[in-house]
């Protein structure tokens, strides 16, 4: 992180870390308010599923059982859903009821113990300038439609808070983003109207000024109207020189939405050790997917990715990304939203404790949120929105 880190650093943040109600299949049980923590400090684990329970249990219950016993009370935030697309292409569909045609409805996040959603606003390749500032907007305003129609099963969030009050009402919380870099059509003026629509991830990649080579002046100059709003960056896909630029500006915390371990798997969206190492030193999140061909065709092979991003980047900066209905195909006994304890039950036959489980299913992406509002409110007071132009800066 730059320089204003120092100053901002997300410990000194006064709002509490909002821990979420257990949310068993039926609905939310009442949040038990007995603790509090500071956005960097690790969330205490359910009611009824501390460190102590789970460990206690270990000989005479099934892994599986505790999984959705801790995930009552730790639910997951899912960091890609590619629902909004798939939904596009479909004549008709009832998220609530269930919808066979894609991986994720209401029903099965509630097995699954889905808590909160990032959709996805990505674009085929091909789409750029006014096409694509057209066609995110299409699919932002689908999005809403979706949201609006399912009231029972899904909400809105544009913030942690958001994201909390939500699950305690019983719903999912849907956040907009990623969306791709080309729907900001090179103009900071869209960005801020994006934002204002509810937009709050930007992947960094596919156009002049975030590309192979990096991030130009004008790309570090959007990154900055970026912390400056709250919109954080996504850097999953991005080149290495991007990712090197991005990390030394920012100063909220970056995401990387879609990526492993690339010494596990060497696909070119997964994170070398060395990248993973600096990763952790900047209090990102590496949320990994659950896909076989970045994470491996099994439920332990994505355990392996986890366990790695925990042990190099650490285990506040590590996450779950599902990347359902993206087109992609899935490990083993994690074909859809509903699969979840399979993998929590992998993670406590190896030994995670409560709070590193915590802070990967429901803690870490709150820390990252809260921590770009933090960052947002205190640049607001220092810079005006940016006036600037890419042909004044890029040439």
């Amino acid at each position: 992180m730059a320089d204003l880190q120092d100053e901002l650093h997300t410990t000194a943040e006064v709002d509490e870390l909002d821990r979420p109600a257990a949310w068993p299949r039926s609905a939310p049980l009442p949040l038990d308010t007995t603790t509090e923590a500071v956005p960097d400090a690790a969330p205490a684990p359910g009611p009824g599923v501390g460190p102590e329970s789970l460990t206690a249990s270990a000989a005479d219950t099934d892994p599986l059982e505790r999984a959705h016993a801790f995930l009552a009370g730790n639910p997951v935030a899912d960091g890609y859903s590619g629902l909004p697309w798939a939904l596009r292409h479909l004549p008709w569909f009832d998220l609530e009821l269930g919808e066979s045609a894609v991986d994720t409805d209401v029903p099965r996040m509630r097995e699954g113990h889905v808590g909160a959603l990032f959709w996805s606003l990505h674009l085929p390749e091909g789409l750029a300038g006014d096409r694509a500032v057209g066609a995110t907007l299409e699919q932002l305003d689908l999005v809403r439609t979706v949201v609006r129609a399912h009231p029972e099963g899904l909400r809105m969030a544009h913030s942690a808070a958001e994201i909390t009050d939500a699950h305690h009402c019983g719903r999912v919380a849907v956040v907009l983003g990623p969306a791709g870099a080309g729907a900001v059509g090179d103009s900071l003026g869209i960005l801020r109207n994006l934002y204002a629509l509810g937009l709050r991830v930007l992947t960094l990649s596919r156009t002049t000024w975030a590309s192979e080579t990096g991030l130009t002046r004008f790309g570090e100059e959007v990154l900055r109207e970026m912390n400056r709003l709250g919109v954080l960056a996504d850097l999953s896909g991005t080149s290495e020189a991007t990712i090197s630029r991005a990390l030394a500006v920012s100063k909220a915390p970056v995401l990387f939405t879609r990526s492993a371990a690339r010494a596990l798997r060497p696909h070119p969206a997964n994170l070398p050790d060395e990248v993973l190492v600096e990763l952790g030193t900047a209090k990102g999140l590496c949320l990994v997917p659950l896909t076989a061909e970045q994470t491996g065709p099994s439920v332990r092979d994505v355990a392996d990715h986890l366990d790695r991003v925990r042990a190099l980047a650490g285990a506040e900066c590590v996450g779950l990304s599902g990347t359902y209905d993206s087109g992609a195909a899935h490990p083993q006994d994690l074909a859809d939203a509903s699969c979840y304890p399979n993998l929590i039950a992998e993670l406590l036959t190896r030994g995670w404790s409560a709070t590193d489980l915590a802070l990967l299913t429901w803690g870490n992406v709150q820390r990252v949120l809260r921590g770009a509002d933090f960052t947002a409110r205190a640049a607001q007071q220092r810079r005006k929105p940016s006036a600037a132009k890419i042909a004044e800066l890029d040439g």
